[in-house]
């Protein structure tokens, strides 16, 4: 499963991979697969990241398209 919002959310956000990585306590390249789909991403980083961009974690994992 491809996470297309991490990486469309990271870019409107200014963000690289690495700043995105160190945020969740990751290696840059653990955090890539993630956007990939190539590695499944933990629940408890979908949470982190839906504080960082200030959505719900329905709309990052595409279950939703509300904010």
């Amino acid at each position: 499963m491809q996470f297309e919002r991490i990486e469309n959310l990271r870019i409107d956000n200014d963000l690289t991979q690495q700043e995105v990585a160190d945020y969740l306590h990751c290696q840059r390249e653990v955090y890539r697969r993630y956007e990939k789909g190539t590695r499944q991403i933990p629940v408890d980083y979908v949470i982190a990241l839906a504080k960082l961009y200030n959505v719900t974690t329905d709309y990052l994992l595409n279950l939703s398209n509300k904010k």
